[in-house]
């Protein structure tokens, strides 16, 4: 210990060797195991990793390496070096959209740049909609492996609980004026919108 320092070899490795050799060993070289090879990172284990992802991208580390017999950190490296895959989380949207309902959106958005002038910087318009509480996955459920070049997976919400309160937004060429959450048991009448309008016409008047 005072020679090697911290490079001496520990008490229980010294008792442990001295106890090999008198029980006949003679080499100090590590004897072959059986079990896993000593390199599990070729092509056929790329392979076949390859093929659990395409059949499901929500696998865990673990989950894999328990399928084709390898250790965590080799199938993290094939995963991430190999395969170029990053595990990311769903992207939370609204709903699915058709080719031709994002279409249209284009279609519509290209129509309004077209008409725009000076006046249009000036227009202020509002809408409601009922806001939902959703029971969707959590992000590390809806984690999954992708290759830089494929989409991010995206969670589509279709079912709507019975927790909803309405959201009036007024917004102009830049973006959100003003909004606010209608409270509970509020009737949306002509009266309460005039309330609206009026706290609307106070922010905009701040500007």
């Amino acid at each position: 210990m005072q020679v090697y320092g911290d490079n001496a070899m520990k008490k229980t490795a010294v008792y442990k060797w001295a106890k090999r050799f008198f029980e006949g060993r003679k080499s100090v070289t590590d004897e072959e195991r059986s079990g896993r090879p000593a390199t599990s990172r070729n092509e056929e284990s790329i392979a076949k990793i390859c093929q659990i992802m395409r059949e499901n991208r929500r696998l865990i580390v673990r989950s894999i390496a328990e399928q084709v017999n390898i250790d965590r950190e080799t199938v993290r490296k094939i995963l991430t070096e190999d395969l170029d895959m990053r595990k990311v989380c769903a992207q939370m949207v609204p709903k699915e959209l058709t080719e031709e309902q994002k279409q249209k959106r284009v279609t519509i958005c290209q129509d309004l740049l077209e008409r725009q002038d000076d006046n249009l910087g000036h227009v202020f318009t509002g809408d409601e909609t009922w806001v939902y509480q959703y029971d969707t996955e959590t992000k590390r459920q809806s984690a999954q492996w992708k290759t830089v070049n494929s989409p991010r997976p995206k969670n589509f919400r279709w079912s709507k609980s019975r927790v909803k309160t309405m959201l009036l937004t007024f917004y102009d060429i830049r973006g959100i004026v003003h909004y606010e959450f209608v409270p509970t048991g509020q009737i949306v009448n002509q009266v309460y919108y005039l309330e609206v309008l009026e706290r609307l016409h106070e922010k905009v008047r701040r500007k």
